[in-house]
């Protein structure tokens, strides 16, 4: 992977014990990214899955968090906000795990003046009051998706063929996904107006997207089960969707016009 150096990294849904957690292409991508600010935005361990049988503690895990700390004592400001599979680190909001900043949500300025709410966003998310039955059935199917989907990609690996997200590829046909990622979007864009911010940074459902609406930018960082993406700001504040897997094919996402930050020309 290309060596680059950007001025902030925002990144979540890790997912740290999961088995399908995609600790490989994240290790590479962090050890290859050189940044001032780096904003983890919930879901970093999964607490959730620990809890049970199904969760896994492996070296490649906890070097994750190595690398984290490493940057962090090496100058990089990290700023973590807890989300809904590592909730018990919201008790720590306001203060610092060693050299890391925990917030409920935090304020990122860019470059350029725009300032960003960063939030996980599980706080919108409407499917954690349905039934305790159905939320389980949900779990177990999303589990069984990915789980293939791992298998899957090891062997278009293998075969050469690039990566690619079927649990992507199957939320995109489905209408009541489809539905659902709208009314979280315009919930988490709603909240965040009121903030009195220019755009909004957030993770939570797995699917990343960087767009601008009226002047407002709405991010979402993905994940690293599904996706592999980070968003990026450059140093002239401007904002990247990168898909990392892809990046490493060399059909990284570049933005487009339509991408900019609010307030800037295109270069």
């Amino acid at each position: 992977m290309t060596q680059r150096r950007v001025r902030a990294v925002f990144i979540s849904d890790i997912h740290l014990a999961n088995p399908n957690s995609q600790v490989d292409l994240l290790a590479d991508f962090l050890n290859n990214t050189d940044t001032d600010y780096l904003y983890l935005l919930g879901d970093i361990v999964d607490l959730w899955k620990l809890s049970t049988r199904k969760g896994r503690w492996h070296k490649h895990h906890e070097a994750i968090l190595k690398l984290i700390l490493t940057k962090a004592k090496s100058g990089t400001e990290v700023v973590y906000v807890p989300g809904n599979h590592d909730p018990f680190f919201r008790h720590f909001a306001d203060t610092h795990l060693g050299p890391v900043r925990v917030e409920h949500e935090a304020i990122h300025t860019a470059a350029s003046g725009e300032r960003y709410l960063l939030l996980h966003g599980d706080r919108f998310d409407d499917d954690i009051y349905c039934g305790h039955f159905w939320w389980h059935i949900g779990e177990w199917l999303y589990e069984t998706v990915v789980t293939l989907n791992r298998h899957l990609n090891r062997l278009r690996s293998w075969l050469g063929k690039s990566y690619w997200s079927l649990p992507g590829a199957l939320k995109m046909r489905s209408k009541k996904a489809r539905a659902y990622i709208e009314s979280f979007e315009e919930k988490v864009i709603h909240y965040a107006r009121e903030q009195g911010v220019q755009g909004v940074v957030c993770g939570h459902i797995h699917q990343s997207k960087l767009r601008i609406e009226d002047g407002f930018v709405y991010a979402n960082d993905g994940d690293w089960v599904e996706s592999c993406s980070a968003l990026l700001e450059h140093e002239d504040g401007s904002l990247e969707l990168l898909e990392v897997p892809h990046a490493q094919t060399g059909t990284h996402l570049h933005p487009s016009p339509a991408w900019q930050a609010p307030g800037r020309n295109p270069a």
